[in-house]
Protein backbone atom coordinates (compact mmCIF):
# COMPACT_ATOMS: atom_id res chain seq x y z
CA UNK A 1 0.00 0.00 0.00
CA UNK A 2 1.21 3.54 -0.91
CA UNK A 3 -0.21 6.30 1.34
CA UNK A 4 0.71 10.00 2.06
CA UNK A 5 -0.46 8.92 5.50
CA UNK A 6 2.33 8.54 8.11
CA UNK A 7 0.77 8.17 11.21
CA UNK A 8 1.04 4.24 13.12
CA UNK A 9 -2.16 3.84 12.91
CA UNK A 10 -3.21 4.54 9.59
CA UNK A 11 -0.06 2.04 8.92
CA UNK A 12 -1.90 -0.33 11.07
CA UNK A 13 -4.67 -0.14 9.42
CA UNK A 14 -3.67 -0.58 5.67
CA UNK A 15 -1.89 -3.90 7.04
CA UNK A 16 -4.87 -4.60 8.84
CA UNK A 17 -7.01 -4.59 6.18
CA UNK A 18 -4.76 -6.91 3.94
CA UNK A 19 -1.80 -4.85 2.45
CA UNK A 20 1.41 -7.19 2.40
CA UNK A 21 3.33 -4.19 3.00
CA UNK A 22 3.13 -0.07 3.37
CA UNK A 23 5.36 2.42 2.04
CA UNK A 24 4.58 6.75 2.72
CA UNK A 25 5.25 8.79 0.11
CA UNK A 26 7.31 10.40 -1.07
CA UNK A 27 9.50 7.17 -1.02
CA UNK A 28 12.62 6.33 -3.51
CA UNK A 29 11.71 4.09 -6.75
CA UNK A 30 14.64 1.89 -6.10
CA UNK A 31 13.43 1.23 -2.49
CA UNK A 32 9.40 0.64 -4.16
CA UNK A 33 11.62 -1.62 -6.37
CA UNK A 34 13.53 -3.74 -3.16
CA UNK A 35 10.11 -4.50 -1.39
CA UNK A 36 8.31 -5.65 -4.64
CA UNK A 37 11.18 -8.08 -5.15
CA UNK A 38 11.18 -9.32 -1.57
CA UNK A 39 7.49 -10.10 -1.87
CA UNK A 40 7.89 -11.62 -4.96
CA UNK A 41 11.17 -14.05 -3.43
CA UNK A 42 8.98 -15.03 -0.77
CA UNK A 43 5.79 -15.54 -2.72
CA UNK A 44 8.22 -18.00 -5.09
CA UNK A 45 9.68 -19.86 -1.95
CA UNK A 46 5.85 -20.17 -0.47
CA UNK A 47 4.39 -22.08 -4.20
CA UNK A 48 8.17 -23.78 -4.84
CA UNK A 49 10.31 -23.54 -6.91
CA UNK A 50 7.79 -22.63 -9.64
CA UNK A 51 9.03 -25.22 -12.42
CA UNK A 52 6.45 -27.66 -13.36
CA UNK A 53 7.73 -31.17 -12.19
CA UNK A 54 8.26 -33.82 -14.86
CA UNK A 55 5.59 -36.22 -15.79
CA UNK A 56 7.25 -39.92 -14.51
CA UNK A 57 5.40 -43.11 -14.75
CA UNK A 58 6.88 -45.70 -12.66
CA UNK A 59 5.41 -49.45 -12.57
CA UNK A 60 7.77 -52.06 -11.01
CA UNK A 61 10.76 -51.04 -11.66
CA UNK A 62 10.40 -49.25 -14.64
CA UNK A 63 10.50 -45.87 -14.80
CA UNK A 64 9.50 -43.35 -17.64
CA UNK A 65 10.11 -39.79 -17.38
CA UNK A 66 8.08 -38.41 -20.49
CA UNK A 67 9.10 -35.22 -20.07
CA UNK A 68 12.71 -36.11 -20.55
CA UNK A 69 11.84 -38.69 -22.89
CA UNK A 70 14.14 -41.04 -20.51
CA UNK A 71 13.73 -44.59 -19.50
CA UNK A 72 15.37 -46.75 -16.37
CA UNK A 73 14.38 -50.20 -16.04
CA UNK A 74 15.76 -51.20 -12.50
CA UNK A 75 17.67 -48.32 -11.92
CA UNK A 76 19.60 -49.14 -15.70
CA UNK A 77 19.10 -46.43 -18.14
CA UNK A 78 17.76 -47.68 -21.59
CA UNK A 79 18.02 -45.77 -24.91
CA UNK A 80 14.89 -45.57 -27.00
CA UNK A 81 14.16 -44.84 -30.29
CA UNK A 82 11.59 -42.10 -30.93
CA UNK A 83 9.04 -44.53 -32.22
CA UNK A 84 9.74 -47.13 -28.99
CA UNK A 85 10.19 -44.47 -26.56
CA UNK A 86 6.10 -42.80 -27.57
CA UNK A 87 4.84 -46.55 -27.80
CA UNK A 88 5.96 -47.55 -24.61
CA UNK A 89 4.84 -44.46 -22.86
CA UNK A 90 1.33 -44.74 -24.55
CA UNK A 91 0.80 -48.44 -23.73
CA UNK A 92 2.05 -47.20 -20.22
CA UNK A 93 -0.35 -44.30 -19.83
CA UNK A 94 -3.10 -46.67 -20.41
CA UNK A 95 -2.55 -49.44 -18.86
CA UNK A 96 -4.60 -52.81 -18.77
CA UNK A 97 -6.28 -51.04 -22.11
CA UNK A 98 -5.92 -53.79 -25.06
CA UNK A 99 -5.76 -51.74 -28.12
CA UNK A 100 -5.66 -53.76 -31.77
CA UNK A 101 -2.20 -53.37 -33.97
CA UNK A 102 -4.15 -50.64 -36.13
CA UNK A 103 -4.92 -48.62 -33.27
CA UNK A 104 -1.35 -48.06 -32.05
CA UNK A 105 -0.17 -47.28 -35.51
CA UNK A 106 -2.32 -45.12 -36.20
CA UNK A 107 -1.81 -43.48 -32.39
CA UNK A 108 2.00 -43.38 -32.59
CA UNK A 109 2.71 -42.96 -36.28
CA UNK A 110 -0.52 -40.92 -37.13
CA UNK A 111 -1.63 -42.62 -40.07
CA UNK A 112 -3.81 -45.55 -41.15
CA UNK A 113 -2.02 -48.94 -40.95
CA UNK A 114 -2.48 -50.45 -44.52
CA UNK A 115 -0.97 -53.41 -44.25
CA UNK A 116 2.15 -51.43 -42.40
CA UNK A 117 0.92 -52.71 -38.92
CA UNK A 118 3.89 -55.48 -38.92
CA UNK A 119 5.87 -52.55 -37.60
CA UNK A 120 4.07 -52.48 -34.42
CA UNK A 121 4.97 -55.80 -33.87
CA UNK A 122 8.67 -55.10 -34.36
CA UNK A 123 8.77 -52.39 -32.32
CA UNK A 124 6.51 -54.48 -29.32
CA UNK A 125 9.71 -56.55 -29.60
CA UNK A 126 12.56 -54.58 -29.37
CA UNK A 127 11.02 -52.71 -26.49
CA UNK A 128 10.46 -56.18 -24.96
CA UNK A 129 14.58 -56.99 -25.49
CA UNK A 130 14.96 -53.70 -23.30
CA UNK A 131 12.85 -53.78 -20.58
CA UNK A 132 11.72 -57.71 -19.72
CA UNK A 133 13.56 -59.53 -17.84
CA UNK A 134 12.26 -62.84 -19.75
CA UNK A 135 10.66 -61.78 -23.44
CA UNK A 136 8.92 -65.21 -23.47
CA UNK A 137 7.02 -64.21 -20.26
CA UNK A 138 6.72 -60.46 -20.79
CA UNK A 139 5.69 -58.66 -17.13
CA UNK A 140 5.10 -55.40 -18.53
CA UNK A 141 3.47 -55.59 -22.64
CA UNK A 142 1.57 -58.46 -22.57
CA UNK A 143 0.08 -59.93 -26.15
CA UNK A 144 -3.56 -60.62 -26.08
CA UNK A 145 -3.88 -62.94 -29.07
CA UNK A 146 -5.89 -62.37 -31.76
CA UNK A 147 -6.82 -58.81 -30.42
CA UNK A 148 -3.49 -56.98 -29.92
CA UNK A 149 -1.28 -55.96 -26.79
CA UNK A 150 -1.84 -54.13 -23.17
CA UNK A 151 0.44 -52.51 -20.29
CA UNK A 152 -0.03 -54.97 -17.68
CA UNK A 153 -0.60 -53.10 -13.89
Amino acid sequence: MVSAKKEDIDKIRGLGLGADDYITKPFSPSELVARVKAHLARYERLIGSGQPSNEIIEIRGLKIDKTARRVWINGEEKTFTTKEFDLLAFLAQNPNHVFTKEELFSKIWDMESIGDIATVTVHIKKIREKIEFNTAKPQYIETIWGVGYRFKV
